[in-house]
């Protein structure tokens, strides 16, 4: 069986329920159209029904990412559609950037932005839900549509979901159909043909910016870092930083969440939780090496994880917090060099810059402010 990401199993059981409600047959298979590509998939449906004497409807699907660590690997996914008369242009949304025919709503499981309520979910999966349920719904009505997840909240426990300010549930993101994990030898070769690509454009100066994951992505965007300097990595850190200096960079910024570099400073180039973690005797190390209280110490290892850690540190101690990360920053870089000095001689900068589980630029190393003050980028003090 083909293997797709969250998303597409969710716009499935969207879809069979939406076919469901407005009287179409149920097939155990729904075939889902990707944008802007005329391929579409199969996608394997569990069940659907009609509610409520036929004014709602519900489908379910299983995520099968075949990935064998994925969380979400299994996860339940509830579609309730329900149809009314079309919206005004003028109508208020439960969900930003909709189109007024359909009125979204993420339900029990489906993690939301702490500070805004809104779901949080990829361009991708609204995108894609909008593609395969508009030629369903009949001219005139709009489309209640709200998706669960039964187990999703218990699952994101397990993930680093608040550490990005999404609570009570599981993200509604990716960016593609297919399900391809960070820590994959594919994922690796695209990142090395697009940094190629990069250091053989006209514009390249030399410089370029690591950064891991969306939210890497999204914030360094968001804070001025040149948009063409950007490559977005997977957790193949190690083999990408040889790679930059073989192709000529001579400027390297690492740019991330705090709670993913702090592997570099210990030695730990392949970043992804399942291969390698480490981070609490990492952070460990680096407070007796900047000679924080034993009785603090004590704390951070015995924390659940490093966010913990740092916010009940950060509370009552944010000095101290400051001295740890900015120590750890150095730690990252020197480590990064040393790296690409055991595979070839080479003079590349690599610098750092980390940010909070709160979205904020916070520290850098010595070789990380230089390069943001060459750009005329400050961080907050």
């Amino acid at each position: 069986m083909k293997e797709f990401t969250l998303p597409v199993w969710v716009v499935a059981a969207a879809k069979s329920a939406t076919n469901t409600l407005v009287g179409n047959e149920f097939h155990d298979i729904e075939s889902i159209n990707l944008l802007n590509n005329s391929q579409s998939l199969s996608v394997p449906i569990a069940s659907s029904a009609v509610l409520d004497n036929g004014t709602r409807a519900l489908a379910i699907s299983f995520c099968q990412s075949g990935l064998s660590l994925d969380i979400t690997r299994g996860l339940e996914i509830w579609a309730y559609v329900q149809l009314a008369k079309k919206r005004s242009d003028n109508d208020i949304k439960i969900e930003a950037d909709f189109p007024n025919w359909i009125d979204f709503h993420g339900g029990f499981g489906i993690g939301k932005f702490e500070t805004s309520g809104q779901t949080c979910m990829s361009t991708f999966a609204r995108e894609l839900l909008c593609l395969n349920l508009y030629p369903l719904v009949p001219h005139g009505f709009s489309l209640k549509l709200e998706i669960v997840f039964p187990k999703g909240k218990a699952l994101a426990r397990k993930t680093s979901n608040e550490a990005f300010g999404v609570v009570d549930g599981l993200s509604l993101i990716g960016t593609q159909a297919d399900a391809k994990t960070s820590a994959s030898p594919d994922q690796l070769r695209k990142c090395i043909k697009l940094l190629q690509m990069k250091c053989l454009e006209t514009t390249f100066d030399g410089s370029l910016t690591f950064v891991i994951g969306e939210n890497g992505m999204d914030l360094a965007q968001k804070f001025g870092l040149p948009p063409n300097q950007i490559i977005k990595i997977g957790n193949w850190v190690g083999p990408l930083l040889v790679q930059a200096a073989q192709n000529g960079v001579k400027k390297l910024l690492l740019f991330g969440y705090h709670g993913k570099l702090v592997k570099l400073a210990g030695g730990v180039f392949h970043t992804h939780h399942h291969l390698a973690d480490g981070r609490l005797e990492i952070l460990t190390s680096i407070a007796v090496k900047e000679g924080i209280p034993f009785d603090l110490i004590q704390l951070i290892s015995n924390s659940s994880s490093v966010e913990n850690a740092m916010l009940e540190l950060d509370s009552n101690h944010s000095q101290l917090v400051a001295s740890i990360w900015g120590r750890m920053a150095e730690d990252i870089e020197n480590k990064s060099i040393d790296y690409v000095n055991r595979y070839l001689s080479s003079s590349i900068e690599i610098g750092s810059v980390l940010f909070d589980r709160n979205r904020q630029i916070r520290w850098a190393g010595f070789k990380g402010l230089n390069q943001l003050n060459s750009l005329g980028l400050m961080l907050k003090s």
